[in-house]
């Protein structure tokens, strides 16, 4: 029950926990010692039976403390074997020893026995958030249905290969990451974003491991083996979360070494020292003083309900689609005061989007079946966007003569009539006369001629992310103090974008060397804690050098993901305001528990030395406020964000 190779103080690891309910098996020695507990202390205080003294009494305290502590003496006993000498075990068995020794033997059981109880509970509140993660997170599938030899077959999903095609049915889980064949379906993505409302993806979109099919019955064509899905990697990345400590909760397991020794030498100090300055001193009296302070010294409360904090925070994080790679960067994220952010991909959607259409003289139908014939030879986002806008359009052109004139744009022929279609200095390139305002457009545009005569010009641009402004809106009202944005981006677009949702500097047309030298210039101010969030391969440097580097992980490369610190699984950039909520308010809890178990145990040792508190005290002292500091840390399980 108590044995340290049961790790019951460690959430250092995520091991598999059944949720089976109550196991009584493990209550049943603390049942026996509670059962003989209260016979013996009936007989003591009211029916007082004759036979119920000195050996006979000795012996019933005797077996109703052993069934509670012979685990806690072994558990004891390879600690000193280890050379670890100061624990919580052989705390507790010389303070309930030591009770014996002077005739307080109820107080001794219940010492261990309420110790015991306490331990039981908190390993329960332990499994309990590893339950809760466990079953937000362990969604994968273990079936896939495959497409082999023209039929679908049943397989362990680690056997599917990239580009081979699975079929979903509905209500059924995705199995690995893929792109949609089928025209489209809604997903239930809560167990990797942690939002409810129903995602729709359509043709061509990504579907992720983990997300639940709800309308028809789907195909994938798969994108990544298992082991890489998002669902594993998110898994992974919580599981692994714990390995990187905080600094709160390592300088408290570092404080906890020497406060238990100091304690106890205090604890002997207040054995002997009264013997040579007290007339009327009394052994057992002093002694029994000692063994409270030996109760109150283990640091229980601490040890356990911090590194609990931290773990249901990150839990807590994950359940929003935000991912910690350590209580570390949970704890830096409360502090930071700056947040860098990168334009394309983290705050605008990344896709280019036609958003105006201007023509001379011809029908824009017309126009952009044109334009989309010759821009189809390209392989730019721009052009992509163009033929994107006009697929569902019924036409048959013929494109040929298509050259690429690197800087300018495209030249060619559809049906036999020469085209040019992109920027001003294509025109310019080919003396072709065009209103010279279409120089002032701020957005990407592309300018077309039809048979050497301007036609006319589309505008696309990438589209904001419909939470960005309230993001930045959100970012100041809860101490942000600073919002840059770095964009390689052209300037006028970048100042544009800046201007619209309210960020407070703005940097464009720079390359990735030039993000670095700017948050190496941010960060030679030693007040400021930066967050710089990212989505590409040119941020990875940038989310690096960063105090706290934030991916987008949806859409962010793997090269971004990897590097980062804290990985957004919905790509939003209002969960950048949620993350920091989230650290802030564990930081919070770790500060009450930590408060509350020095306070109360700083109260009851001088009380305790004092002579004014006894061993019930001690037990509310330890395990008392072991189990309130507990039941305070996982209360951020169920706060919301």
């Amino acid at each position: 029950m108590l044995n340290k190779e049961q790790n019951i103080r460690s959430v250092d690891r995520l091991p598999k926990v059944k949720n089976v309910g109550i196991n009584w098996k493990e209550y049943q020695t603390s049942i026996i010692s509670f059962a003989m507990l209260s016979i013996g202390l009936i007989s003591d205080n009211y029916f007082k039976f004759s036979f119920f003294t000195n050996y006979v009494r000795l012996a019933w305290y005797a077996i109703a403390y052993l069934p509670v502590g012979l685990p806690v003496i072994k558990a004891g006993w390879k600690a000193i074997v280890n050379k670890d000498f100061f624990t919580e075990f052989t705390l507790m068995v010389l303070a309930t020893v030591g009770a014996f020794a002077i005739g307080q033997y109820a107080e001794s059981v219940s010492v261990m026995l309420f110790y015991a109880i306490g331990e039981l509970f908190q390993g329960a509140a332990v499994n309990k958030a590893k339950n809760n993660i466990k079953a937000l997170l362990d969604v994968r599938p273990t079936s896939a249905s495959v497409l082999r030899a023209n039929k679908y077959e049943e397989v362990n999903p680690n056997s599917v290969q990239i580009k081979e095609i699975i079929q979903i049915k509905v209500g059924e889980k995705v199995p690995l990451d893929g792109e949609m064949l089928s025209l489209g379906s809604s997903f239930n993505t809560s167990a990797l974003t942690g939002e409810s409302k129903p995602k729709s993806i359509y043709q061509g979109g990504q579907v992720l491991a983990g997300m639940l099919n709800l309308e028809k019955v789907i195909q994938l064509r798969v994108t990544k083996k298992f082991a890489d899905s998002s669902i594993s990697r998110i898994l992974d990345l919580v599981q692994n979360a714990t390995a990187r400590k905080a600094q709160t909760e390592l300088f408290i397991r570092k404080f906890a070494r020497v406060y238990t020794p100091v304690v106890f030498f205090l604890a002997v100090a207040l054995v002997g020292i009264p013997y040579f300055v007290l007339d009327t001193y009394v052994f057992n009296e002093w002694l029994y003083r000692a063994l409270i302070f030996l109760v109150i010294s283990c640091p229980c409360a601490l040890v356990i309900s911090i590194p609990l904090g931290y773990f249901g925070g990150i839990g807590a994080a994950s359940r929003n689609g935000i991912l910690f790679k350590g209580s570390n960067y949970l704890e830096l994220m409360a502090k930071v005061n700056t947040v860098v952010m990168d334009k394309t991909g983290t705050l605008t959607a990344g896709v280019f989007k036609v958003q105006e259409i201007v023509t001379k003289g011809m029908d824009k139908i017309e126009f952009m079946k044109t334009l989309s014939a010759i821009e189809s030879k390209s392989t730019h986002p721009i052009a992509k966007a163009i033929v994107e806008y006009v697929k569902n359009e019924s036409y048959t052109y013929v494109v040929d003569e298509v050259h690429e004139i690197s800087g300018h744009g495209l030249k060619g022929k559809v049906n036999k009539i020469d085209v040019l279609a992109g920027n001003t200095k294509l025109l310019k390139k080919f003396n072709i006369e065009y209103n010279e305002d279409i120089d002032n457009i701020v957005e990407s545009i592309v300018v077309v001629a039809i048979n050497n005569q301007y036609s006319g010009y589309v505008i696309v641009a990438d589209e904001v992310k419909e939470d960005a402004l309230d993001a930045i809106r959100q970012m100041h009202k809860n101490g942000i103090s600073q919002t840059i944005m770095l964009s390689g981006d052209k300037n006028a677009i970048v100042q544009k974008v800046t201007k619209f949702l309210g960020i407070d500097t703005a940097f464009g047309d720079l390359s990735p060397e030039d993000k670095v030298q700017k948050v190496e210039e941010l960060k030679r101010d030693k007040t400021k804690t930066i967050a710089f969030v990212g989505d590409g391969i040119n941020d990875a440097p940038v989310l690096a050098l960063s105090d706290v580097g934030i991916a987008m992980g949806a859409m962010g490369s793997d090269a971004a993901i990897e590097t980062a610190n804290v990985v957004i699984q919905t790509d939003q950039p209002s969960k950048i305001i949620t993350a920091i909520k989230i650290s802030k308010a564990t930081r919070s809890i770790v500060y009450q528990n930590i408060i509350l178990a020095f306070s109360v145990k700083a109260i009851v040792l001088i009380l305790g030395a004092d002579g004014l508190a006894t061993m019930w005290e001690a037990v509310f002292a330890d395990m008392g406020v072991a189990l309130l500091a507990i039941l305070n840390a996982v209360r951020i399980q169920r706060m919301m964000f």
